[in-house]
Parts: structure tokens; C-alpha cells; sequence
């Protein structure tokens, strides 16, 4: 009888097999192409609301609902569901299989648990995207504040809720290191790029974990005070990020600088579906 050991090992195998199927590679990569859409359109709004000439604050699915508001919404909406779906799978690839070799000390450990929640968060765009696809209204709440007042609503749920903001406080300050250490230019196939789009994708990438650092420092204290006074009120999402943000002194420059930081981080997504280095082809 195998081994418990031998049997996991055929198991990882097999999944790994599954995960590096070159269709499924196709459609992950088409992944980071609609979640660079999704980051540039949150950002190019969020700029707008800057320079005072419209615009709006948002998150990821207010844009898809932005986006998706036409004739062709429905078409767009599958290539969405598609595209994330497979993007979503990645996030939990690159966690169980490490194709990027964050490897087993405490540091990989942590940023192969990111990519989970990566797989999570898209995952819940994905479902919000079919809501849309089978005809349910959009909801324009603010879905940070609604899981934290759904949170809150359970037994010891103040400290499941501090524990959350904890988390993506945490989350925001690594966007932060990750900016200043570009530890995503060896996630990329480096020897296909030239010097200037080895140069160009590295700062769009600085600019896009900066903006990201912000956001989600944000959100994790929003979280946290929510938890503390056990008010969802006080949680707020990206939109509600942005709008802090704008009313800071110098708010506008402040939001226009995050806003471009976003519009980059769009940008570098599209670098990544070119470039990145997926499970078949790790090093």
C-alpha cells in the first residue's frame, strides 16, 4: 500500500500537471490583462475626482460595473467571469505549488498566503460579475462595510473584525517593502524584456505597490476602528480610501498621486500577462 507521503506527492503532481495546462495559462494570463483593466479604470477614475473634472471613487467591481454598462455588457461580462476565474486559480497555484519559489521560510510563507487571499478576492469579483451576467442589480455599497457589519455580527466578531484590519494593515505596510525591494521583477521572464521595458515595467510596478500601500493601510485602520467601536460605519473600501484621501490637506494631490499609482498598477499588469512566468515555465 503507498504511503501516505508517496500518495500526496502523486496528488501535487497531478495538480500540477492540471495547473500547467497551456489553455489554462492562456486564460490566466488573459487574467491579469482584465484585472489591469479593472486597476487603470478604479485609477483613472479616482483621477478624475482629483482634477475635479468627474469621476468617482470606486473599487475593482465598481469599475466592472462601469465598464459593463453598454451594449456589448453582457460579452464583456464572460470574457470578465473567464479571465478572473482563471486569474483567481492563479492566486491559489502560486500558493500551493510555488512556481515563483517564495519558498517555506516565514517570509514565502507569508506572500504565498497573500497570493491565496489574491485567489479569494478575485474569486468574489468573479461571483459579483455573475450576479451581473444573470441579471441581478449591481450593488453600489461599499462590500468592505458590508463583511465587517456581517462580522460584527457574530459571537467575539469586534475581534475577528481588529483581527482583520490587523491583517490588511499588515498587508499595506509589505505593498510597501515589496515597492522598495521590486521583488516582482523575478516573477518575470526578464531575459524576452529590453532594457527600457525591464526599466519601464520595474517603475510602474514601485508605483503601483506604493499606491497599493496606501490604500490598503488605509482600509486595515478603517477595519480596525470599526472594530473597536463595533461600527460598521466607521469601515470603509477603496472608494472610501480615496475620498480620506481627498479630504486631507492637499487632498487632490494626494488622490491624484494614488489614482496614478493605480492607473500603473494597471499598466504593470499588462507587462505581467506578457511576461510573467507561469507554473510550466518555472525556473
Amino acid at each position: 500500500m503507498a504511503s501516505t507521503h508517496t500518495v500526496a506527492r502523486q496528488a501535487k503532481h497531478a495538480g500540477e500537471r492540471t495547473a500547467a495546462n497551456p489553455a489554462l495559462e492562456i486564460l490566466e494570463r488573459a487574467g491579469y490583462v482584465v484585472r489591469g483593466v479593472l486597476y487603470a479604470v478604479m485609477g483613472a477614475l479616482a483621477l478624475g475626482l482629483a482634477l475635479g473634472i468627474g469621476g468617482q471613487a470606486t473599487d475593482p467591481s465598481g469599475s466592472l460595473v462601469l465598464i459593463t454598462q453598454n451594449g456589448a455588457g453582457k460579452f464583456l461580462l464572460i470574457g470578465v467571469v473567464v479571465g478572473l476565474a482563471a486569474y483567481a486559480l492563479w492566486g491559489f497555484v502560486r500558493a500551493i505549488f510555488d512556481p515563483l519559489h517564495r519558498g517555506d521560510k516565514a517570509p514565502g510563507i507569508a506572500e504565498r498566503l497573500g497570493f491565496a487571499w489574491s485567489g479569494i478576492a478575485y474569486t468574489s469579483i468573479v461571483l459579483f460579475a455573475l450576479r451581473l451576467l444573470v441579471g441581478n442589480s449591481a450593488s453600489r455599497r461599499d462590500s468592505t462595510q458590508s463583511t465587517i457589519s456581517s462580522v460584527l455580527t457574530l459571537p467575539a466578531g469586534k475581534w475577528v473584525a481588529i483581527g482583520i484590519g490587523l491583517v490588511a494593515l499588515a498587508v499595506g505596510i509589505g505593498q510597501f517593502v515589496v515597492a522598495y525591494k521590486a521583488t516582482f521583477k523575478q516573477d518575470l521572464k526578464r531575459t524576452e524584456m529590453k532594457k527600457w521595458e525591464k526599466d519601464l515595467v520595474d517603475s510602474l510596478g514601485r508605483m503601483g505597490m506604493v499606491a497599493r500601500g496606501v490604500t490598503f493601510s488605509l482600509v486595515g485602520w478603517f477595519v480596525i476602528q470599526g472594530g473597536l467601536n463595533q461600527d460598521a460605519s466607521k469601515v470603509h473600501g477603496y472608494g472610501g480610501a480615496f475620498v480620506f484621501l481627498l479630504g486631507q490637506p492637499f487632498g487632490h494631490v494626494l488622490l491624484a498621486a494614488v489614482a496614478i499609482g493605480f492607473i500603473a498598477l494597471g499598466l504593470h499588469s499588462f507587462a505581467c500577462a506578457r511576461w510573467i512566468r507561469l507554473l510550466s515555465e518555472k525556473a
